[in-house]
C-alpha cells in the first residue's frame, strides 16, 4: 500500500477518476471503468484487472483485504469527491473493461440477449441472474444501458466482469447467425406468443432469450428474426413485468438448457 495521501480534490488523478464516472465516452475511450465500495470492488477484482485503487484510511482499517489492491490513500472529503455523496464508501478502483473475444458466439449454449433496456438496474439485474443461473454471454443490442456504468455495476453486483458481455449494432442479423448453427432464439413479447410453459426445453444446440424494454418491447424486425415469441403466464392484477423481472423469470426457466 502507497503511504502518500491525496488530500487535494483538485488532484489530477482524482478528477481523471470523476471523469471515468461519469462519462461512458471516457470510460470507452480509455478501456478503464470505475467502481465504489469495498464489497464490489473485491468481486471485480476476481475477474478484472485493477489499474489504480483509492481508500480511506477507515475503509482499509475497517476491511484490510482491500490493501491486496494497493490503494492510494485519500483524505475524506477527497473520497466524498470520487463518490459523489456524502455517504462515501470509502473505496474507488479504476479496472480495466474486459474484451471478450466475440467469437464465443460460436460455442455458446445459452445466451441472453437485450434491446433497448435503458434503465441501469434492470440491466444490472439481467445480468446479475444470467451469471447465477449458468448463461454462458450476453448481448447487448442498440438502445441498452451500459453495464459497467456505475449505476450498472451497483445491480450486477460485478456480475458483468464474470459474464461475457458483447454488443451487437445489429441485434437482427445475429439472432440470424445464431439460428444459422442451430441456436433457438425466443423472444419475449405478449403478441402472436405462446405461454412459457409451452415453449418446452429441449434445444440441443442452445436457446437465446431476447428481452426488451418494459414500455417499448422488442422492435418487430427483432421478433421476426427470432424463432418464437414466448410470453409469462400471469393474473390480470398487473398489466406487465418490469424487464429485470421478467427476464429473469426466463432466465431461470431455461436454466437447465
Amino acid at each position: 500500500m502507497q503511504t502518500d495521501l491525496i488530500s487535494s480534490r483538485e488532484n489530477p488523478k482524482i478528477k481523471y477518476a470523476c471523469a471515468l464516472r461519469d462519462s461512458e465516452k471516457q470510460r470507452a475511450a480509455d478501456g478503464l471503468f470505475f467502481a465504489e465500495g469495498p464489497k464490489l470492488c473485491l468481486e471485480l477484482a476476481k475477474s478484472c484487472k485493477a489499474r489504480t485503487a483509492y481508500a480511506t484510511e477507515a475503509a482499509l482499517q475497517k476491511t484490510p483485504e482491500l490493501a491486496a489492491l494497493h490503494p492510494v490513500l485519500v483524505a475524506p472529503h477527497v473520497a466524498e469527491k470520487l463518490a459523489g455523496t456524502k455517504s462515501s464508501q470509502g473505496v474507488f478502483v479504476l479496472f480495466e473493461t474486459p474484451q471478450p473475444d466475440p467469437s464465443l458466439l460460436a460455442s455458446a449454449r445459452r445466451i441472453l440477449a437485450l434491446e433497448g433496456v435503458q434503465d441501469p438496474g434492470n440491466v444490472g439485474t439481467l445480468l446479475r441472474s444470467a451469471a447465477a443461473f449458468g448463461f454462458d454471454a450476453v448481448l447487448l443490442g442498440p438502445g441498452c444501458a451500459a453495464p459497467f456504468s456505475p449505476k450498472t455495476l451497483r445491480s450486477s453486483m460485478g456480475a458483468a466482469g464474470r459474464l461475457p458481455v458483447l454488443h451487437a449494432a445489429d441485434l437482427p442479423h445475429t439472432l440470424h447467425t445464431l439460428r444459422e448453427r442451430g441456436v433457438t432464439c425466443l423472444a419475449a413479447a405478449l403478441y402472436h406468443s405462446r405461454p412459457l410453459d409451452e415453449a418446452g426445453r429441449d434445444f440441443p444446440d442452445g436457446v437465446c432469450v431476447v428481452i426488451g424494454s418494459e414500455g417499448q418491447g422488442l422492435r418487430d424486425e427483432t421478433v421476426a428474426a427470432c424463432d418464437a415469441a414466448v410470453r409469462i403466464p400471469m393474473t390480470d392484477r398487473v398489466e406487465s413485468l418490469n424487464a429485470g423481472v421478467a427476464g429473469s423469470v426466463l432466465l431461470w426457466h431455461f436454466r437447465g438448457v
